[in-house]
């Protein structure tokens, strides 16, 4: 019996299944068809087709936008140190509650947890109100803020035990900015989900970015288990704890919002890919435009000056 060597045959497609199995039809020298399947490296090659096919999207990564490994590692870190603060927060507010202290009454701890829900829900209606129509176009930069004020939230529900006085008041607070970040966030999050489906699969891309999220979530109290009973006690502990988690999360949503490469045009990139043109008479990519756009509301960029139009307004 001959042996054909791969040389002597010429590839003819490739067929993908999900994110996982590779056929390779080729053609051998005397003109029959032959079929190679995949080839398992070790034990580890199942373990990681089971891990792709339950936190990536079916037909990774042809079915999702360049951009979006990228910017899903970023987001993880960032949701990690997002769980863990939030722990801590919720430490501050079971103690200014009342929860150790003899004292406190169900009565007392429960009105202040019904006004903090009731302002929340007062909240996100106002802001979806006043903001709702922005959300779209600015979705990068909405993400941004939604994750900066959310800490702003966390520092101030860590804060509240150490005035008793204000306890309520600055709860009702910090839940108003918690709900503006749901709504925010979530909204984005839906814009950004349909930027990197890139197969009709924006479910799918969906409700994986959900298991991503559920289990970096869990992985965030496992190690909260172990941090705040460490830290609880300490003042500066907790600070220096919640500190060094802000500038973590700040600085990996800031990478994941830069790494995103929007392919449509907003305000900003509208501005920079004219101002680019008129000056240099080239149209940017958007590869080159995404870098450009300011992510900081008043954001400063060379084509600032075209936000003073207004587009597509009636006179």
């Amino acid at each position: 019996m001959s042996l054909v060597r791969p040389e002597d045959m010429a590839l003819i497609c490739v067929e993908r299944y999900g994110s996982g199995s590779v056929l390779k039809y080729m053609e051998r020298g005397d003109g029959t068809l032959c079929c190679e399947g995949p080839r398992l490296a070790g034990t580890y090659r199942p373990l990681r087709d089971c891990f792709m096919s339950l936190f990536l999207p079916h037909g990774y990564p042809d079915s999702v936008s360049e951009d979006y490994l990228d910017y899903q590692l970023w987001d993880t870190l960032q949701a990690f140190s997002s769980s863990v603060t939030g722990s801590l927060a919720t430490h501050a507010l079971l103690r200014g509650s009342g929860v150790g202290d003899s004292t406190a009454t169900v009565t007392g701890a429960t009105i202040t947890w019904i006004l903090r829900d009731g302002t929340g829900m007062v909240g996100r209606i106002l802001f979806a109100w006043m903001k709702g129509s922005r959300l779209d176009c600015d979705a990068k930069r909405w993400r941004l803020f939604a994750d900066v004020l959310n800490d702003l939230a966390i520092f101030m529900e860590i804060l509240a035990p150490l005035f008793p006085s204000c306890f309520t008041l600055t709860v009702c607070i910090a839940g108003i900015f918690k709900c503006i970040v749901g709504v925010a966030g979530g909204a984005t999050r839906a814009a950004l989900t349909v930027h990197q489906a890139r197969r009709d699969n924006m479910a799918d891309v969906c409700a994986k970015d959900g298991s991503q999220e559920t289990l970096v979530n869990l992985a965030g109290l496992l190690v909260s288990l172990v941090l705040v009973p460490l830290v609880s006690d300490s003042f500066w502990g907790t600070y220096l704890l919640f500190l060094f988690l802000t500038c973590l999360h700040l600085y990996a949503n800031y990478r994941a919002v830069r790494s995103v490469v929007m392919e449509t045009l907003n305000q900003s990139r509208l501005a920079i890919v004219l101002e680019y043109f008129l000056r240099e008479g080239r149209i940017l990519s958007p590869a080159e435009a995404n870098p450009k756009e300011p992510l900081l509301p008043g954001g400063w960029h060379p084509g600032a000056a075209w936000q003073m139009l207004a587009w597509g307004v009636s006179t």
